[in-house]
């Protein structure tokens, strides 16, 4: 959605390295915000956005009109069942309906390889790595490392929102999931409830209010009880005007009990992981030769706000 910082240019740098072609859609969703949220407030600066785009090597930056996307009479909406409910869409009912249909519509328009998404809205990549495979869209999603300031407060463009007092208490966030993943990790934390309430215990004389923690399977979001293999430790803190979300992804020791849970992305044990390289999405079916010789492009799309232009297109 533009307003981009370092977290979204390290998307594109990766997009770079592993295409011929990238291209940047800048556009914020009205879609995906709900009556009463920061729409209006949320942060622009388009001229900014391309210049940081064009010293980045990308092709094409996209640039599209909320009228020519939603013409009067629009009425289709693109839905994954159940996976928007959960953690952030229990407190944003929609939210995550403007952001799978508003995809699918440039994943159409961009027809890419590769969708680079940030590890930070962790949520949204296994949403739409669902709808990808669901819909047969020839892509991958491409999730990337959470880049992270250097006291560890995840990038964000509503970072802005922040007072020096909750600027200076937001890396407690990322802080208590790792000490909390760690004692999923050592076994110490078996249960999703436990988990829970050892993030409440030590966020509960913040200055804001915690609004989820929640440890789920990695892959489908779905719960674990006892907690075993590769799961993710989710949390979203309300700090002020800002709404901040989190997560650490950890690999629980391996339970007597796992053949009983719910299913989950796997069994193995490893290190804490908070910002790793991954790749979800179905294989890539063969397409027909391009009759240019060259790959096709990949999209990285900056998860922030943006700017609304009278192009559909605009050359970064």
């Amino acid at each position: 959605m533009g307003f981009l910082h370092e977290g979204h240019l390290s998307l594109v740098r990766r997009a770079r390295r592993e295409n011929d072609r990238v291209v940047v859609s800048l556009f914020v969703n009205p879609l995906q915000f709900a009556p009463g949220e920061d729409l209006a407030a949320y942060p622009r600066d388009p001229e900014r956005d391309r210049r940081l785009l064009r010293s980045e090597g990308v092709d094409l930056a996209y640039e599209p009109e909320a009228g020519a996307l939603y013409p009067e009479g629009y009425r289709t909406r693109v839905e994954v069942a159940e996976l928007g409910e959960r953690l952030c869409g229990r407190s944003r009912p929609g939210h995550f309906l403007g952001v799978t249909t508003i995809v699918a519509k440039l994943l159409h328009a961009a027809d890419p390889d590769r969708l680079y998404l940030g590890q930070k809205d962790f949520q949204q990549a296994v949403i739409l790595g669902r709808m990808v495979r669901d819909l047969d869209f020839l892509v991958k999603v491409v999730v990337c490392p959470t880049v992270r300031e250097p006291d560890g407060l995840a990038l964000s463009s509503r970072n802005t929102y922040l007072t020096a007092e909750e600027r200076g208490f937001a890396p407690t966030l990322q802080r208590t999931l790792r000490e909390v993943g760690g004692e999923i990790e050592a076994g110490d934390i078996r249960t999703p409830s436990a988990a829970s309430e050892a993030v409440e215990a030590r966020l509960a004389s913040g200055p804001g209010r915690l609004e989820y923690a929640e440890v789920l399977s990695r892959d489908d979001l779905l719960p674990v009880n006892p907690l075993t293999g590769e799961l993710v430790l989710a949390l979203a803190y309300r700090l002020g005007r800002a709404r901040l979300i989190d997560n650490v992804w950890v690999s629980a020791p391996v339970s007597a009990e796992a053949g009983e849970r719910s299913p989950s992305g796997g069994s193995s044990r490893g290190q804490l992981r908070s910002a790793p390289n991954t790749t979800t999405g179905p294989s890539r079916r063969r397409r027909a030769p391009d009759p240019s010789g060259t790959r096709r492009t990949s999209n990285s799309r900056g998860k922030k706000a943006g700017a609304s232009r009278g192009k559909t297109g605009r050359k970064a």
